[in-house]
């Protein structure tokens, strides 16, 4: 009787035991690629799974959005300028299958193809569109990941270049050129007032010329804003008309 007893003890906690490890469980985000005898047989979840123990085997994969830091590249521009860039690389697992049965350690390889792609990418480039045209090259890198990536159940979601670092040398070369690009700017600004301003005294002045009165008011605004300065000497404009009249009566007198 106590043999009894004993056998169905032992039978009782191998079963709980043999339950236990059939039994699981899977979150929301998470998936199980199962093999069975080695063999892929289907992915579950999420929720409650019962899997053979020995038999069947899981690997869970997490389908939520990973972030993959990018290392400082070495990156030499079309123009000849050596940066280094570094990035951001958002991905998500579309296909549990394909990402762990196509390729051994998908993190590290779409680590290392992000590399690659970014140096490709970038080396294209001139270094003012690397500066100025982020978006654009964020975009060509995503695309060109994606559709890398895409044969091993990935989605690239987003890519971000975070810095472009610049030696001391060619930081003070484009101080250097942002501030002759400023003073070029002031010139040519200068130089269009100066041209307006020109343009708009011949307008006056073939206007005044037609009107003669109008040059009269001209002088007695003149002679009221030399009287408000409140100043001793008094500047009176006399016109060219009259001095040639008095030159012409001085030549008839004489």
């Amino acid at each position: 009787m106590m043999l009894d007893y004993l056998t169905y003890g032992i039978l009782a906690v191998v079963a709980i035991m043999f339950l236990f490890s059939a039994i699981r469980i899977l979150r929301e985000y998470e998936r199980g690629v199962v093999f069975t005898l080695g063999r892929f047989t289907g992915v579950k979840g999420p929720g409650l799974i019962i899997l053979i123990p020995v038999v069947q085997q899981m690997v869970k994969v997490d389908l939520r959005v990973m972030v993959q830091v990018v290392p400082p590249q070495d990156v030499i521009s079309r123009d000849n300028v050596s940066v280094k860039v570094n990035a951001v690389l958002y991905f998500r697992i579309i296909d549990p299958e394909r990402a762990i049965i196509k390729v051994g350690d998908f993190m590290a390889a779409t680590s290392q193809l992000a590399q690659t792609t970014l140096r490709s990418v970038l080396g294209k480039h001139e270094l003012d569109e690397m500066l100025a045209e982020r978006d654009r090259l964020n975009a060509d890198v995503q695309e060109i990941l994606d559709q890398q990536t895409d044969v091993w159940g990935i989605k690239v979601t987003t890519v971000e270049i975070k810095d472009i670092d610049l030696n001391e040398t060619m930081v003070r070369a484009i101080a250097k050129q942002a501030e002759a690009e400023r003073l070029r700017r002031a010139k040519v600004i200068n130089a269009m007032g100066e041209q307006q301003a020109a343009e708009k005294l011949v307008e006056a002045g073939r206007t005044l010329a037609r009107e003669p009165q109008a040059m009269q008011l001209r002088y007695f605004a003149a002679l009221h804003d030399i009287a408000g300065e409140r100043s001793s000497t008094v500047v009176f404009p006399l016109p060219m008309d009259l001095l040639g009249h008095l030159a012409a009566r001085r030549n008839e007198a004489t």
